[in-house]
């Protein structure tokens, strides 16, 4: 009777530790990655004229960064930060690629290969800029699933030009060049719908890395319409497409019932470069490519319904590369990956459990300018054009430079910063000497208190004509 007694117990706990293994499933995580969004552009940021109802709702359900940065100013160096866990500049990846045969070496780890080998499902969507020869493409670096192009920007429609299999704007699908219909935006997040479809019984890792709101700027006229009389129409369009499409993505999940299992990470690759897209970064001083904190502290927002306070905000030191260790903790992964991590699990922080800074300093750099911050302060430093130090809890905008009245302070953070340095890689790649020319005219000025904020390409325009005629 005991042994029949056993036997029918067994049988009864089948089904129910089948069920229980798929209720504590590891969580799906899904990174929405912007491009040169500005760091004022969307609702939970402040906006007021770009309406972004679905990325505003994750910061509703989670937790809202408000001293986020990314690693690198520019696109390529911030993705790398990201996808590593670590200062790209360990590997020389500080800049733009300026080749096709530059790109994050095989010998860094990136998060999706770390995923893939824990048993994750795996898709990477849209741009990719983290290297075009064969050894660098998604498919070789932990992406079962790649529909993007491999460059730095393209048309948001299909073109000719940008199409053709030659170019690195070329849309691709794990490898093979495909033609697209639609507005691309809207496209990308469709296909990472229908990854999630496909996959909802699995751990998956979706990357969706947007081109939007990246030049050129394109819109749908059903959008332009939207929007018409907008003094910032065209970006409130794209912008308006953008939410939409992160929207549907989030939709698909509630109707696959697996919203509560998925952590779900929203940011921006850079500060905006206002004066080509119209993108605003304000109150911070800078723009995309520079160290100030325009040009690297970026909007972000995380949710995990159950796991991260609804409606929190998250006031500390916080980088890119911590989605690294935060993902791989939260995935139950307890393995460390073979590269030393930068970034640290932020799932202590958030709880309250560590009440202290997630980091107490941060570097960046973009040869010739770097910048360190040490707890409320920063030195942006920008070589030949001078230095710059400022209180950031008081001086967001960075307008008051102390260099002069705090010295000692000064010397301390710069000591620091080139101790920095010199544990970090030789940068391969360059930088084009006529953006560095302009660039540096306005750390110049920048650093001489100047607080020019640029809202059109053609003030734009006319500013790079007035610093080249300084010569």
């Amino acid at each position: 009777m005991k042994i029949l007694q056993l036997i029918s117990f067994f049988f009864f706990m089948i089904p129910f530790t089948a069920f229980s293994t798929k209720r504590e499933q590891a969580p799906n995580v899904i990174i929405f990655l912007a491009d040169d969004a500005g760091y004022a552009d969307f609702g939970f940021m402040g906006s007021k004229d770009l309406k972004t109802p679905n990325i505003d709702r994750i910061a509703e359900q989670g937790v809202h960064f408000t001293d986020f940065h990314v690693t690198g100013s520019v696109c390529a160096p911030s993705r790398a930060g990201l996808m590593t866990g670590r200062y790209q500049h360990r590997f020389g990846a500080e800049f733009n690629y300026s080749s096709k045969e530059e790109g994050v070496p095989t010998s860094e780890i990136m998060l999706s290969e770390f995923l893939k080998e824990h048993g994750y499902k795996t898709a990477a969507y849209g741009k990719w800029h983290l290297g075009e020869i064969p050894e660098y493409h998604p498919n070789k670096r932990g992406f079962d699933e790649f529909y993007g192009f491999l460059g730095g920007h393209r048309k948001y429609f299909a073109d000719e030009k940008d199409d053709n299999p030659e170019r690195n704007t070329a849309m691709q699908h794990n490898g093979e060049y495909i033609t697209f219909d639609g507005y691309l935006t809207d496209e990308l997040g469709n296909s990472a719908s229908d990854f999630i479809t496909a996959n909802k019984e699995n751990p998956f890792f979706i990357y969706l890395a947007y081109n939007a709101v990246h030049t050129p700027m394109q819109a749908t006229e059903e959008d332009m319409a939207l929007f018409e009389g907008h003094p910032r129409q065209i970006l409130a369009a794209m912008t308006w497409a953008l939410d939409r499409s992160i929207g549907n993505v989030m939709q698909t999940l509630k109707d696959e019932g697996i919203d509560d299992n998925t952590i779900v990470i929203f940011l921006s690759d850079n500060g905006g470069p206002t004066g080509q897209n119209m993108s605003s970064n304000l109150p911070l001083k800078g723009t995309k490519g520079t160290e100030f904190e325009g040009g690297h502290r970026v909007a972000c927002a995380m949710r995990w319904n159950g796991k991260i306070e609804a409606g929190s905000k998250f006031e500390k030191l916080t980088s890119a590369f911590d989605l690294f260790p935060t993902i791989a903790e939260a995935a139950g992964i307890n393995t460390e990956p073979k590269n030393k991590l930068d970034g640290v699990a932020l799932q202590p922080y958030l709880s309250g459990e560590n009440t202290s800074a997630p980091h107490d300093k941060l570097f960046w750099r973009i040869t010739p300018w770097a910048a360190a911050r040490f707890g409320e302060m920063k030195v942006v430093r920008a070589d030949t054009f001078g230095i710059g130090l400022y209180n950031l809890r008081k001086d967001i905008g960075e307008v008051e430079n102390l260099a002069t009245e705090k010295p000692e302070e000064l010397a301390k953070i710069k000591s620091e910063l080139v101790n920095w340095e010199n544990q970090m890689a030789e940068p391969f790649g360059k930088r084009s000497p006529d953006w560095e020319e302009v660039k540096g005219y306005m750390y110049s000025d920048y650093l001489n208190n100047d607080t020019i904020r640029f809202y059109t390409p053609y003030q734009l325009k006319a500013y790079r004509k007035t610093l080249l005629n300084k010569k």
